[in-house]
């Protein structure tokens, strides 16, 4: 019977412990300040494009115009680097 009394107490612990390391590593991650994206200082849209929506990838930035033309920027330099026509509907 102690035996299990002290299994309890030390599980119980245990327990108690991992809760409050859980609960301080959340609440320092939440408590960091995200990382800054790296964007170039300006990208020059083409003259006449549109701007519909705008993606990052990790060495890109996407630019999707109105007239479904793709735009790939380079992510650090912001200059273009290939240009795509999307299909007609």
């Amino acid at each position: 019977m102690r035996f299990v009394k002290r299994l309890v107490v030390v599980l119980t612990s245990v327990m108690i412990v991992g809760l409050i390391l859980i609960l301080g590593l959340l609440v320092i991650r939440i408590g960091l300040a995200p990382a800054p994206l790296g964007l170039p200082d300006h990208i020059a849209l083409p003259e006449g494009t549109q701007l519909e929506a705008v993606t990052l990838s990790h060495n890109w930035v996407i630019v999707l115009g109105r007239d479904g033309e793709v735009l790939f920027f380079d992510r650090s330099s912001g200059a273009l680097r290939h240009q795509f026509d999307l299909p007609a509907e």
